[in-house]
C-alpha cells in the first residue's frame, strides 16, 4: 500500500502506510506544472498521473519503484506531459480497457486522451463519434496549442541542502 499527496509546489510525495516519506517527485518537463490539483493511478498502480492548475497532465511510471523501493536503481520515471485544458484540471481517471484518460476542467469541458501518448480524441458533447483506434492523428482542442511532450531522459532530483543565513543570534 502507498499513499500519494499532491502539493502546490508541484511536488508529489509518496508515503508508506506507516507515515514514512518514501519519495518526492518533481516534474522535469519544460513546462512548469504549477500547483497540482488531482492524482490518480491505473488499476495495477504502475502509472501515476497528476493534473495541475495550469491544465497539464503528467504521467510517471512507478512500477519498478514499487517492486523494491529500497533499491536506489529503481527510481520513478516521468514519461509524458501534455496540456489537457487551458485552465485547472479538477478531476480525471484512466479507463484501462480502452487505454484512455478522461479529464475534467473548471471550464466545464470533459475531454478524452490516449493514455500512453497524450493524443487528443475529442470532448464529450461533440457531434462526431470518438475514434479510439486512430492514435496517429495529431489534433488538439481549440484552446490548447501544445502537443504532448515525451520525456526521454529525466535525471533524478537530488535534495538540495538549504542554508538559512538569517538566524537570530541573541548574543549579537
Amino acid at each position: 500500500p502507498l499513499l500519494a499527496s499532491a502539493h502546490e509546489s508541484s511536488c508529489i510525495r509518496l508515503w508508506s502506510i506507516q507515515g514514512n516519506l518514501m519519495n518526492e517527485l518533481l516534474p522535469f518537463s519544460e513546462h512548469p506544472a504549477g500547483p497540482l490539483t488531482a492524482l490518480c493511478t491505473d488499476i495495477f498502480t504502475k502509472i501515476l498521473l497528476a493534473g495541475s492548475k495550469e491544465g497539464y497532465i503528467i504521467r510517471w511510471n512507478i512500477a519498478s519503484f514499487l517492486e523494491d523501493s529500497r533499491n536506489r536503481k529503481n527510481y520513478i520515471k516521468e514519461e509524458l506531459c501534455w496540456r489537457a485544458h487551458a485552465s485547472e484540471v479538477v478531476d480525471f481517471f484512466i479507463e484501462e480497457e480502452k487505454n484512455v484518460v478522461v479529464t475534467a476542467s473548471i471550464d466545464g469541458s470533459v475531454r478524452l486522451w490516449h493514455a500512453m501518448t497524450g493524443y487528443y480524441f475529442g470532448y464529450f458533447g461533440q457531434a462526431r463519434k470518438f475514434d479510439l483506434s486512430d492514435t496517429s492523428r495529431l489534433i488538439l482542442p481549440l484552446d490548447v496549442n501544445e502537443f504532448s511532450a515525451i520525456i526521454k531522459e529525466s535525471k533524478r532530483m537530488e535534495k538540495k541542502k538549504v542554508i538559512y543565513p538569517l538566524m537570530l543570534d541573541r548574543d549579537k
